[in-house]
């Protein structure tokens, strides 16, 4: 009898250390769920002049009162002007000087690009979050307006956490076509998949409902990402091709891990090149400066 009241005590006492731990953990994980999702480098890259040539810095204004720095590259003097810009949507780690390369490769195809920079990220005041990354994407399209850039003419390309925030941004202000490169379904099927042990679906704060944006829009889409990604998984990204009603292009770069050289190279450029030939063969003249 008393190894039996024993045994009792004992698998009482364990069932609530294991409780206590799952608790912790799940407190942890609530916490500092945005620790585990937005990595800025918070440093100042400097100016846009002194990274590329022809680049201009610019502010960006957001709707809830901040002042963000972004940066403004025009097509390149010696190349056909496109007329039409690039607003690029970085992912969750570095800052803009880190897709400088890739501006030099949309501006060399006589693109104009806005690399912008997520508050917090490049020396931006405020913290990151999806309704706060929804606003600054917002300023950046209003940016990209004055300076003769209608949504219309506009390309709106997302790099992995940023196809989360261009996705929701096409559903608010309609773009000539929409790029995403690396795009996982949600953030809650991505947590999912890394932290299977966790109740993600619970937790998650930032949904980024990707595929539900992307199903639901008449938008010109090309999906870009690599077969060996081990961040956002393939299927994930396969799952958006699908789902987009107008399906550009669904290109699938070989041997490609989600940060590799070639997933900011020439062969995504040159998938801009085709949605946009593809999505403003038609567009309407450019008005002429008063």
């Amino acid at each position: 009898m008393a190894a039996s009241r024993r045994a009792v005590r004992w698998a009482a006492l364990t069932a609530g250390i294991l409780a206590g731990v799952i608790g912790l953990t799940v407190c942890a994980a609530w916490l500092g769920q945005d620790a585990l999702v937005y990595h800025p480098d918070r440093s100042s890259p400097g100016p846009a002049a002194s990274s590329l040539d022809g680049g201009v810095d610019v502010t960006l204004a957001t709707a809830d009162g901040l002042d963000l720095e972004a940066w403004f590259v025009p097509p390149a003097p010696e190349v056909r002007d496109r007329e039409v810009a690039v607003l690029v949507a970085p992912g969750n780690g570095g800052n803009r000087l880190g897709r400088a390369g890739l501006a030099e490769l949309l501006t060399e195809r006589g693109f104009a690009a806005l690399l912008l920079d997520y508050r917090g990220y490049g020396g931006n005041p405020g913290r990151p979050s999806e309704t706060g990354l929804a606003l600054d994407a917002q300023a950046a399209q209003r940016a990209l307006a004055e300076r003769g850039y209608p949504p219309e003419r506009t390309i709106y390309f997302g790099e992995s956490l940023g196809t989360g925030v261009v996705a929701a941004l096409q559903a608010e202000v309609s773009p000539a076509g929409l790029l995403l490169r690396s795009p996982f379904t949600s953030f809650a099927d991505l947590g999912s998949h890394h932290y299977p042990f966790l109740p993600v679906e619970t937790l998650l704060r930032d949904r980024y409902e990707v595929l539900d944006h992307v199903a639901a829009t008449q938008v010109p889409v090309t999906v870009v990402h690599g077969d060996s990604d081990d961040v956002v998984p393939p299927a994930q990204s396969e799952a958006v091709a699908r789902a987009a009603p107008r399906l550009v292009e669904h290109l699938v770069l070989p041997g490609a891990g989600h940060n590799d050289a070639v997933m900011f190279g020439p062969k995504v450029a040159e998938a801009v090149v085709r949605l946009t030939e593809h999505a403003v063969a038609n567009r309407p003249a450019r008005p002429a400066a008063s």
